[in-house]
């Protein structure tokens, strides 16, 4: 084989093992209730919140429109061709002004590389929303589990 030959599958095969690289947490992972703006909110209304917010360490969570809730954790290891991450969030049951009811939300995220930290988060900004129970939140890349936390609403 020719050398231009072995240097091409060599760089191949660094390429394709870039691009399946699998990423990690780094660090703790921040869990409870994020810290914003306080208001009394009606169903539907949002406050304009920053990325940087605190987090009050907790696993209770009130149960109150404009209640922002979650985790915040480092991944190193992140590639823009990289697998998607998949945010599962496991509820006690919403059910929509439709009547149908939801024990799973599932959002796809690309990778964001230039992302200091991700953060997986929900904020009640609807009546329908604010179910007390075990609300389980699990962050996957593929089939493999990078973090997860259960909060209990109340």
């Amino acid at each position: 084989m020719s050398l231009t030959r072995l240097s091409a599958l060599a760089t191949l095969m660094l390429l394709s093992g870039l691009a399946s690289a699998e990423v990690s947490v780094q660090g703790p992972v921040e869990y409870g209730v994020f810290e914003g703006a306080k208001a009394d909110l009606q169903s539907g209304e949002r406050v304009l919140r920053r990325s940087n917010e605190s987090i009050r360490q907790t696993e209770t969570v009130p149960a109150k429109l404009g209640t922002k809730f979650g985790i915040r954790y480092q991944l190193t290891g992140k590639a823009v061709e990289g697998q998607p991450l998949t945010l599962l969030y496991f509820t006690p049951g919403i059910r929509t002004p439709d009547g149908e009811r939801h024990d799973k939300l599932e959002v796809v995220q690309k990778l964001l590389p230039g992302a200091p930290q991700d953060v997986m988060a929900y904020e009640f900004t609807e009546s329908h929303e604010v179910v007390p129970g075990e609300w389980r939140f699990m962050v996957f890349q593929g089939d493999r589990l990078l973090t997860q936390k259960s909060f209990t609403v109340r």
